[in-house]
């Protein structure tokens, strides 16, 4: 691919990103004997990619727009740190003309393209029109520069319904509208546009046909500084939620050879368009009914998320390459050489809740298992203690596995992320498995829409017993090593007659259970409410910190482990069948004659800050009344009142919440309610 007995004139490279793919970037620049230097916010001081450098410089404070994507503070740490070089990653200023500009003027080295190559394809007009001169076939549709709503709607007749409106700047399908009919489009046009503008400072739009059953296909290419180009085969990645991937593969099972190598003909010219030199991807628009026809969408001057998978089918190492092309190396290989083994299918994991529309979560990470073995790559940002937040993407790792063919990978891959242990943060594993497992999904048949249409069909799965008594077990051993000493402490239920359980009450998904149990750790019987009991002896080790670590349950001859850990009155288990979080209650407070009285909380749905309180404490309000509002990842979640009673505030505008943290409390004097309890699971009101 390139001399790898050639000198590179770098030394020390500077990774002006973090998580996954600063820790990535740093592993192939630890492996070329690179120095490599790390940035990082407030946020981030203790991040893995800090640690795993050679040295870490840092910027400022956890909002974006003051530490990773201050241009200046960036250029300043790499002339601070000796860097000849910086390797942007992806997202951040990964596509900023004017960090590429920046860096050049303080003699530092681009690991990317040529700035006119970024301005060009970062403007999706100019792009579109710059690829069609090289006859890189274009979706049919209008897309000049100050296009007024009259001239696209004018124009929409003769492309023909349905359209996709699209802003020229920007990405992540933010401003994009799908039109049907006529009627809808001037609506469309002017949400587009207000979209647009408050997300890229831009709201230029353009027009095109939209491709029914879209797929969303790109091929990965490599362009050296003395004018060759090639490409290292197609990634598919139709599996996507709102116009975000989620599950990406290499090849694609819709493309045949002859395609493949037009599509990929199609990549290099459009890299020829614009004298592209380093990693790009070349990304096309593909009709599941017509998988012989593409056309051009967008070119990505950066690595994408995805990389992986073209890695693993072609061996290639794609930040190796990026770094010795900018170091001025000639590709040494044509394009008939270039071969793809076998079958690579990526999985993004999330800090998100698909059991809950797909909020983002957040947390400590108190303990971690991430697989490992044959054809199985983790790129992984995650360490035990890592905290996640609301000041980034909230992707935390992708799995990655790599077989013979596409029906090995697969299972390959759903057999790792069964393995993954993530305890502390909710994320989106259970619902990856979910959708691997879809019968289209199995056969290839995939389209851009296929995802959001199985959103609907997802449950998570339910609290079983087993992870009733695993979490009630792990809180009460917990409690024997403080009060041995005192034998009227001892949880074990003696007393003189029958012996008294211990009463533990738990929540989790729609369940809510007392886990009864009495005995010793050798000897124990735990029951699930008015269920049967089981007798079982358990132990737990702990590793990493005092409350995680590996619950050993035997019963009947079976034993189980699970991994466990505890947080905020959070105890999370997982064992054979996944991770669950639950939620120890309180138990509800009774006065004469039985009557119930309570609380209802308000918890936070996700890690955020509070924006808004409408309310006042001592206000009176209705049942589903507004009480506070979260933001979190540039989403607002407006959490409103369970019952109807007074409210006690605990929380202010500005306050910075975790998951979980109680917001607010309605109290209802007088009516027997008891501690809501989807407020208490952490359920969004």
């Amino acid at each position: 691919m390139l001399n790898k007995s050639h000198p590179i004139e770098f030394d020390t490279v500077l990774v002006a990103n973090r998580g996954e793919i600063a820790v990535r970037v740093i592993r192939t620049l630890r492996a070329l004997g690179i120095r490599s230097v790390a940035v990082y916010s407030d946020a981030d001081a203790e991040a893995r990619h800090v640690r795993e450098a050679d040295v870490a410089v840092h910027l400022g404070p956890a909002p974006a727009r003051a530490s990773y994507l201050a241009i200046d503070k960036v250029v300043a740490a790499a002339v601070r740190s000796g860097a000849q070089a910086v390797h942007p990653g992806y997202g951040f200023l990964s596509e900023n003309a004017a960090f590429a500009a920046a860096l050049a003027e303080a003699g530092i080295v681009f690991l990317g393209p040529p700035v006119k190559a970024i301005e060009i394809m970062g403007d999706k007009i100019a792009a579109k029109n710059t690829v069609a001169a090289f006859d890189v076939p274009v979706v049919p549709g209008i897309a000049k520069p100050g296009l007024t709503d009259a001239e696209l709607i004018a124009a929409a007749t003769d492309i023909g319904y349905p359209v996709l409106v699209k802003p020229s700047a920007g990405g992540g399908g933010k401003g994009m509208r799908l039109v049907e009919a006529p009627q809808q489009l001037p609506d469309a046009l002017a949400g587009a546009r207000r979209e647009a503008g408050a997300a890229f400072g831009d709201d230029t739009l353009f027009l095109e046909r939209f491709v029914l059953r879209p797929r969303h296909i790109e091929v990965q290419i490599l362009a050296d500084q003395f004018g060759q180009v090639i490409h290292l085969g197609e990634r598919e990645c139709s599996l996507q939620r709102r116009h975000q991937k989620v599950v990406e593969e290499a090849p694609s099972p819709l493309l045949d050879a002859q395609t493949r190598a037009r599509i990929g003909a199609a990549a290099c010219d459009t890299a020829r368009s614009v004298n592209y030199v380093g990693a790009g991807t070349v990304e096309f628009i593909v009709s599941a009914d017509r998988p012989d026809e593409f056309f051009f969408m967008e070119m990505n001057t950066r690595l994408q998320v995805e990389h992986p998978v073209t890695e693993l089918v072609t061996g290639v190492d794609l930040v190796e390459c990026q770094v010795r092309i900018a170091a001025g190396q000639q590709l040494t290989v044509e394009q008939d050489e270039i071969r793809l083994v076998g079958h690579a299918i990526e999985a993004r994991v999330y800090a998100e809740d698909p059991g809950r529309g797909f909020l983002p979560t957040g947390g400590t990470v108190l303990d971690l298992s991430e697989p490992q073995g044959n054809g199985v790559r983790v790129d992984s940002g995650l360490r035990i203690g890592t905290v996640v937040g609301s000041d980034y993407d909230p992707m935390l790792s992708k799995v990655i596995a790599h077989g013979n063919d596409r029906g090995a990978a697969l299972a390959k891959l759903d057999r790792a992320l069964a393995d993954t242990v993530l305890l502390g943060v909710t994320s989106n594993i259970e619902f990856l498995r979910f959708l691997l497992a879809d019968p289209d999904v199995v056969a290839g048949k995939l389209d851009t829409g296929l995802l959001d249409r199985r959103v609907a069909d997802f449950t998570p799965a339910p609290v079983t017993d087993d992870d009733l008594i695993a979490a009630a077990t792990y809180h009460w051993l917990r409690r024997w090593p403080t009060t041995a000493g005192d034998p009227w402490a001892v949880p074990s239920g003696w007393r003189i007659g029958t012996a008294a359980p211990t009463p533990i009450r738990l929540a989790g998904g729609a369940r809510i259970e007392h886990v009864y149990l009495t005995g010793t750790p050798e000897a124990a019987v735990a029951k699930v409410g008015d269920g049967e009991s089981t007798s079982l002896s358990a132990t737990f080790v702990a590793h990493n910190s005092p409350t995680a670590g590996v619950l050993t349950l035997t019963s009947a001859g079976l034993r189980r482990e699970y991994r466990v850990a505890e947080h905020d009155e959070q105890l999370w288990v997982a064992g054979p069948d996944g991770v669950t979080a639950l939620r120890e209650l309180a138990e509800v407070k009774v006065r004469g004659g039985n009557e119930h009285v309570g609380d209802a909380e308000i918890l936070s749905p996700m890690p955020g800050s509070v924006i808004a309180v409408p309310v006042r404490t001592g206000d009176v309000v209705a049942a589903g009344a507004p009480v506070v509002v979260v933001e979190a990842m540039k989403m607002e979640h407006s959490l409103t009142a369970p019952i109807a009673g007074t409210v006690e505030l605990l929380v202010e505008p500005g306050t910075q919440v975790r998951l979980g943290q109680p917001l607010a409390r309605i109290t209802a004097p007088d009516a027997p309610t008891e501690t809501n309890t989807a407020e208490r699971v952490g359920d969004p009101a």
